[in-house]
């Protein structure tokens, strides 16, 4: 079962606001891989499908220098179709895909103008998130991130937190999903998953294919609560 640490959801209404005339959630996704893939997949084809709107998707282009593929899951052996899965799902459901910097007067513009997300979760992305991104979501802007559950933020922050969790023989992790600020990892922690257990003799490969599978319901779980605080919103609003 997820644990579910703030239930209380605020809707800013500064930027982006959810008015009563918005039928759906307008979600952007920053995601790659395995944990991108399989939020993806909720978004489009899960339980809440029908109240989500995807606008579009950022993801990873692991040729890119930007990326700091070095410190992150690209450094390790990986075969073209885990590259480019994401990408390539959202194309096949006509989902707008930007794999360039996303720190651009460029992607600003469509981010603003074209995307205006309500909602944007990370789920394996290359890239920091600076202000003018993460304040424009009404419902905020998420990161899912591997951790210990110790405290937080975790000291396992940082582009490659199953390398340090292995290397440290931990006997499990949990995704924790929280917000995104100038810190690296380091937001309010909003929700955390069911505990993963980690095999012996697994890489850091072998640990993003097994939790990735637990992101899909993390997401959904808040996003049932940000839905009903829209509810909530446009019934007060009347």
């Amino acid at each position: 079962m997820n644990s579910a640490l703030n239930c209380s959801i605020t809707l800013s209404t500064k930027t982006a606001p959810v008015t009563a005339c918005s039928n759906k959630l307008r979600i952007a996704l920053f995601g790659s891989y395995y944990r991108g893939f399989h939020v993806l997949n909720e978004i489009l084809d899960g339980p809440l499908h029908e109240k989500l709107h995807l606008v579009g998707v950022a993801t990873d282009d692991p040729r890119s220098t930007f990326i700091s593929r070095d410190k992150r899951v690209w450094q390790y052996p990986h075969t073209v179709v885990e590259a480019t899965m994401v990408q390539d799902l959202a194309k096949r459901h006509n989902v707008p895909v930007f794999t360039g910097r996303v720190k651009t007067p460029e992607f600003y513009e469509i981010f603003e103008q074209e995307w205006r997300p309500d909602y944007c979760i990370m789920a394996t992305f290359g890239q920091r998130i600076d202000p003018r991104l993460y304040n424009y979501p009404a419902a905020g802007f998420f990161n899912l991130h591997p951790s210990d559950n110790a405290g937080w933020p975790s000291r396992y922050a940082g582009g490659n937190p199953f390398k340090h969790l292995i290397q440290d023989n931990a006997d499990f992790c949990v995704l924790t999903l929280h917000r995104v600020d100038d810190g690296f990892d380091t937001g309010e922690r909003i929700a955390i998953s069911e505990r993963i257990y980690i095999p012996p003799g697994a890489s850091v490969t072998d640990m993003h294919k097994t939790s990735s599978p637990l992101a899909a319901p993390l997401v959904r779980s808040h996003l049932q609560q940000v839905l009903q605080s829209k509810l909530n919103q446009v019934a007060a609003a009347k």
